[in-house]
C-alpha cells in the first residue's frame, strides 16, 4: 500500500484544526484562527515523527498527551488551571465524539462483514483504510458541523429547563397542574393595575375547562360584539390586555384573575397573588415541554433563601 506522506499530514493539520476550531466554538472561548492554526500545525507534526526512526517514541500515549497539551495551550492560551483544563478535556471530547461519527457513518455505509478478520486487521495498519482518506475529507466538515448543532441544540434545551417552574392554577372548580417557562418577551400586563399576565394553552386539558372559560380564548372583538356570551362570573374577572404577539390577529386579550396561582421550582414554592391568567388553544410548545408562558415579575417573586 503506497502512502502520501504529504497527504497524510495536510489531511491531519487539517482535521487537527477543525477540532480544535470546535472547541473554541462550543466553549464559546475568545479565540483567533491563526493561533489555532498554530495548535493545528504543532500537532500535525506527530505525523512526521510517526515516519521517523523514533516512531516508537511518537505512539507513546503520554507523547501524545503532551501534544494535545501544548495544542490546546497554542489555541487559547492559559488564564487559570481550571480554565486550561476545560479547554484540555473539551478538546478530548471532541475528538473522540467527531470520530465516533465518522468511524460509525463509514462502517454504517460500506462494512463488509465478509471480509476475513485478519484482512481487516491488516487493513487498520498505518494510515490508510478502512476509513478512506477522501470520506475522511468529505464527512469531517458534515461531523463538525453536526456535532456544533447537536451541542447548540443540548444548551437550548438546557437552558429551557432552568427556566422551567411549576405552576397550580386554581379558578373556581378548575384545577390544573403544568409547567411554565419563564420568558423574557412576554411583558404582558393589565395597563391600569400593571399586574402580570401568564399565557396558559389549554391544548390537552380542553375537557377540563368550562365552555365558559373557553370563551376567553377567542378573540375579545367576539365578546364586546355579543357574538360570544361568557358568564358573569367571568366577566366580573376579566381584565383586557393589549397585546402584541400572542399567536392571534386580534391586538386585546381578555385575561382573568384565578383564584390561586402558585409557582414552585425545586427550592421553594410562593404564591402570585395579583397574577393573571389568559388562555390560548394553540400549544405553546411543539415538544410538550411546557404548558404555559410565566411573566418574568412572577418568577421573580421567588422567596430568596437564607444560607447560615
Amino acid at each position: 500500500m503506497t502512502l502520501y506522506l504529504d497527504v497524510i499530514w495536510l489531511l491531519n493539520l487539517l482535521v487537527d484544526f477543525f477540532l480544535l476550531w470546535l472547541t473554541g466554538i462550543i466553549l464559546k472561548r475568545q479565540y483567533a484562527l491563526w493561533r489555532i492554526g498554530i495548535g493545528s500545525l504543532i500537532g500535525s507534526v506527530i505525523i512526521l515523527l510517526a515516519f521517523s526512526p523514533i516512531a516508537h517514541f511518537a505512539g507513546n500515549p503520554l507523547v501524545k498527551l503532551l501534544f494535545s497539551v501544548v495544542m490546546v495551550y497554542s489555541a487559547f492560551g492559559y488564564r487559570r488551571l481550571r480554565y486550561y483544563i476545560s479547554n484540555l478535556l473539551m478538546f478530548y471530547f471532541v475528538t473522540f465524539f467527531t470520530g465516533g461519527i465518522l468511524i460509525g457513518t463509514h462502517y454504517f455505509i460500506s462494512f463488509d462483514p465478509s471480509r476475513e478478520s485478519s484482512m481487516l486487521l491488516a487493513s487498520i495498519r498505518g494510515f490508510g483504510d478502512p476509513i478512506s482518506w477522501v470520506f475522511v475529507m468529505l464527512a469531517l466538515p458534515l461531523a463538525w458541523y453536526f456535532s456544533k448543532g447537536r451541542v447548540d441544540s443540548i444548551e437550548h434545551v438546557k437552558l429551557q429547563y432552568d427556566q422551567l417552574l411549576k405552576v397550580r392554577i386554581q379558578i373556581d372548580d378548575f384545577h390544573c397542574t403544568v409547567s411554565g417557562l419563564v420568558d423574557s418577551g412576554n411583558q404582558l400586563q393589565d395597563p391600569i393595575s400593571k399586574n402580570p399576565v401568564m399565557i396558559l394553552s389549554i391544548a390537552g386539558i380542553e375537557g377540563e375547562i368550562p365552555d365558559e372559560m373557553k370563551a376567553l380564548c377567542h378573540d375579545v372583538d367576539e365578546i364586546f360584539s355579543g357574538e360570544r356570551q361568557i358568564d358573569t362570573r367571568w366577566s366580573d374577572r376579566m381584565r383586557i390586555v393589549p397585546a402584541q404577539s400572542v399567536g392571534r390577529s386580534s391586538q386585546l386579550l381578555a385575561a382573568i384573575k384565578p383564584d390561586s396561582l402558585v409557582l414552585s421550582d425545586h427550592e421553594a414554592e410562593w404564591t402570585i397573588p395579583n397574577g393573571l391568567v389568559a388562555f390560548r388553544e394553540e400549544p405553546l410548545s411543539a415538544d410538550g415541554n411546557f404548558g404555559a408562558i410565566i411573566h418574568p415579575k412572577m418568577a421573580s417573586r421567588k422567596p430568596v433563601l437564607n444560607v447560615s
